[in-house]
This record gives C-alpha cells, structure tokens and sequence, in this order.
C-alpha cells in the first residue's frame, strides 16, 4: 500500500508561482512512477507531468516550459513546481503513484489539493 498527501495548493494571481508537495508512505516507493494529474472543472482528468524512478520526466503539452517536477528519494516527497500559472490551470490537482506489478501498473491517489489561479 502507498499513502499519498498533498498540500501546496492555493489562490494565485495569474503570473505567480505555487509548488505542490506530496508526501508518501508505505513501502518499495523508490521503484514508483511518481505523477501529478489535475480536474479541471467539467473536464476529465489530465496528465500534467510524471517522472520514473531513474528521473526521467514527462510534460502535458500545456504546462511545458513552466511547470518542473522533481522528485527527493531520501524525503519520499514528489514536487511540482508551477510557475507562470495561468486561469486555465485552476483544477484539483492529485498526485499519483504507479507501483510496478508483474501483473501490471497500480495507482495510487492522494486526496487532491485545489489550485485557483483569478485576478
């Protein structure tokens, strides 16, 4: 099992930064997928960036260039930092977990944390 708990969110001007943490607990997460989606409201949840356990990243077309996901093994901590946010990044954004299987991928979801970004 894999706990995942988000926080960073908040309200944002567009222009501004946040990063979001996310905090995971349980066992083997070194070997995880590590990844950020969002919701935005009446659409269906996106990729916005992943990175493998070797450190190799992933980006949503739309975020490219402003977002940046990092990842702290010794922390068991996933970030994304968001910069340059505009109005069309506010969503619920939830950090995911793929653990490795031989029977295929498992995800994990922490609970999501809200991002507004509004003059």
């Amino acid at each position: 099992q894999v706990q995942l708990v988000e926080s960073g969110g908040g309200l944002v001007q567009p222009g501004e930064s946040l990063r979001l943490s996310c905090a995971a607990s349980g066992s083997g997460l070194r070997a995880n997928t590590m990844g950020w989606y969002r919701r935005a409201p009446g659409k269906e949840r996106e990729l916005v960036a992943e990175i493998s356990s070797g450190g190799r990243t992933n980006y949503a077309d739309s975020v490219k260039g402003r977002f940046t996901i990092s990842r702290d093994n010794a922390k068991n901590t996933v970030y994304l930092q968001m910069n340059s946010l505009k109005p069309d990044d506010t969503a619920v954004y939830y950090c995911n977990a793929k653990r490795p299987t031989a029977w295929g991928p498992v995800n994990y979801w922490g609970q999501g944390t809200q991002v507004t970004v509004s003059s």
